[in-house]
């Protein structure tokens, strides 16, 4: 297993100071089991507009953001932007998509996964399930529910431990973003595995716990639509109030004339 990353193999573009990877979505579950494959110690980062502009409003998640070997385009205001601020041929990397290609994908390298996070362990079982009746022969190393709230160091040591002797290859942490950002870059140095993928609500969904808005939403654009009416109270904030403010920003940066395509880049040395 090397610890020398490899350089970033696709172009990026910055949106609100955070360098997105422009990649359509084949590429970058190709990406991840190539990474699982050869041992590349990295972290993959799966943002939506709420997800910039807590990176926008705290420099430790930006920081954590620019240390990610990926950092995908989930939501369809990033893939938007990416089409139109930066040329490149960006698909919506959606978290769930992303896990599901990965693991069917995966089943043929032999690649051991494990599920850490989701809302309890009925929400686990079920996710374990499903996942093994969908794909035959599908590797689950383990999964476990962490408790709400910060774990202390002892318990971050216990959970590598675990983690590590199960022989995971691919990590799927469903936290929600920030939290799960935060571990990926926390656990990086601890961990073996080679892959860590933050996917969200993608558990939830996988389990059957939590409706999905139909398909024609996700690609539209509508999904925040479908989640504010199923969820008004816990997601009013986020998408009445952080909309307009991501929108705000975004041409701000379009107006002003900034820099938006990278290039391809290197990223850091992992820790």
């Amino acid at each position: 297993m090397s610890d020398v990353p490899t350089a970033a193999r696709f172009p990026r573009f910055r949106l609100l100071d955070v360098a997105l990877t422009g990649c359509r979505r084949a590429e970058a579950v190709a990406e991840i089991v190539r990474m699982a494959r050869a041992g590349d110690r990295g972290y993959v980062c799966v943002f939506a507009a709420d997800s910039l502009l807590k990176c926008h409003d705290d420099p430790r998640l930006a920081a954590v953001a620019r240390g990610a070997s990926m950092a995908l385009c989930d939501g369809m205001p990033l893939v938007f932007a990416g089409r139109r601020f930066a040329r490149l041929p960006v698909d919506r990397c959606y978290g769930p998509d992303v896990m599901l290609d990965a693991l069917d994908r995966g089943r043929a390298a032999g690649l051991r996964h494990y599920f850490y996070g989701g809302a309890d362990e009925e929400t686990s079982r079920r996710l374990r399930e499903r996942m093994a009746a969908r794909f035959p022969g599908l590797r689950i190393a383990g999964a476990e529910v962490p408790p709400f709230r910060p774990l202390t160091e002892a318990e971050r040591r216990e959970t590598a431990a675990r983690i590590d002797a199960s022989g995971a290859d691919v990590v799927w942490v469903g936290l929600g973003t920030p939290k799960q950002d935060f571990w990926m870059s926390e656990m990086r140095p601890l961990l073996k595995a080679p892959v860590l993928v933050a996917v969200g609500a993608a558990f939830a969904f996988h389990a059957g716990t939590v409706r999905q808005a139909p398909r024609w939403m996700r690609r539209s654009g509508l999904e925040w639509l479908f989640r504010l009416c199923a969820e008004p109270r816990r997601l009013w904030r986020r998408y009445l109030l952080g909309n307009p403010r991501f929108l705000w920003l975004a041409a701000r940066q379009w107006i002003t004339g900034r820099p938006a395509r990278l290039g391809a880049v290197e990223r850091p040395a992992a820790p």
